[in-house]
């Protein structure tokens, strides 16, 4: 008997059912939520159904040294060489390395088409105005007691660009990384739900039914100059985003010029959806319920919204007052796309403007905005960097 009732201990606690917490069921069922809206609701399960099941996979008790460690403070081994303990530590190794984000801004670029911020250059005021709740959020969180450096890294949440958000939390806030990952990646995921109410809040169904010119064509020079000279600029100024803005501009070069298709195509494909499964993964399972549940940690998901609220406002009024002085010729909703998300807040643009115009094909025209809202989010992380940094 005394045998069978030591297995029976023994199996419980291999199991994970003994140190199962309250924490760990808060947890799962956010889990559980965050895959229902990725399937169900369809808001960008690309990113929002992986982050779910990492957090999933890393609140089940049994899974803590199985699949992700609590802390990832990797064993050495015998060399003295830092090395991940379980298969999610992996993943996370290449987030925390910085070999992740800029491998999906090669992708990135690889699908971007940078026409319509060339046909329309005004666009690039709607993705500077864009970044307005980058730095509304930088106060807020200096005012809330965390260092000028994590303030800097929180407020790029704003920017609605994860792998520059991510980037930039290594760089000046290491210790934040996994809570502002899980920010910046869910709420890139949740723009159908978070921007809309302040579109339509910050327009007139006057304004929103507004009816753009068709864009001019783009020159194949134009095109491939582009990526060069963005390249050179933004690297020269702003060294510490050289990577990030260098791989976006590769991707793009790969595109445009025509000769390297099999690469472009990889890396649009292929490259870019290993590296998004491996880091929407990797930032899930950073949800886990002992470095989640804490007040830091809820302040940089509350920042977070504060954060991309402002900067949808930013680029909303701004696109109301383009609006104003075109003579009613500029859709303010473009705006809102100034945010990074590409192309969701262009689709969600072309979405909220058909339903006050059905008339209204809006997606290129806010396409504009939202690739320039990359190169300014980009922007606004080199500043951070460069005057937070150590």
């Amino acid at each position: 008997m005394s045998i069978i009732l030591s297995a029976i201990k023994s199996f419980r606690s291999f199991s994970g059912i003994y140190n199962f917490t309250v924490g760990n069921a808060i947890m799962l069922v956010v889990a559980c939520v965050l895959m229902y809206l990725a399937i169900a609701k369809d808001f960008e399960p690309i990113l929002l159904l992986p982050i779910a099941f990492g957090c999933f996979l890393a609140n089940i008790p049994a899974a803590k040294g199985t699949f992700f460690s609590i802390n990832p403070a990797y064993v050495r081994d015998l060399t003295g060489t830092v090395k991940p303990t379980a298969l999610l530590d992996f993943f996370y190794f290449l987030v925390k390395s910085e070999i992740l984000p800029p491998l999906i801004f090669l992708g990135i670029g690889a699908m971007t088409d940078f026409g319509p911020l060339l046909a329309n250059p005004v666009s690039l005021l709607l993705g500077a105005s864009a970044q307005f709740g980058v730095f509304v959020a930088m106060v807020v969180a200096k005012v809330l007691q965390f260092s000028i450096g994590q303030a800097g890294a929180i407020g790029i949440i704003g920017g609605a660009d994860g792998p520059t958000a991510i980037y930039t939390a290594t760089k000046l806030a290491p210790e934040l990384l996994g809570p502002i990952a899980v920010a910046a990646y869910t709420y890139m995921s949740l723009v159908p739900l978070i921007q809309p109410p302040i579109m339509r809040l910050l327009s007139t169904h006057e304004m929103r039914s507004t009816v753009m010119e068709q864009l001019r064509p783009v020159g194949k020079l134009e095109r491939i100059l582009f990526p060069i000279v963005t390249t050179f600029v933004i690297a020269i100024l702003l060294p510490p985003v050289g990577p990030l803005v260098g791989m976006l501009m590769l991707g793009n070069l790969l595109r445009e010029s025509g000769v390297v298709e099999r690469l472009s195509n990889t890396a649009a494909n292929e490259l870019i959806n290993i590296c998004t499964l491996f880091l929407a993964v990797a930032v899930g399972a950073s949800m886990n319920a002992e470095s989640f549940l804490n007040l830091q940690t809820l302040y940089i998901i509350g920042l977070g919204v504060i954060a991309f609220g402002f900067s949808t406002a930013g680029g909303m009024l701004l696109g109301d007052l383009m609006w104003v002085m075109s003579g009613h010729k500029i859709n303010p909703l473009i705006g809102s796309a100034g945010v990074s998300a590409v192309p969701m807040a262009a689709r969600v643009s072309q979405k909220v403007g058909q339903k006050d115009n059905p008339a209204n094909f809006l997606l290129m025209h806010a396409m504009g905005p939202n690739v320039a809202g990359v190169i300014g989010t980009a922007v606004a992380a080199g500043i951070m960097i460069s005057l937070l940094g150590h």
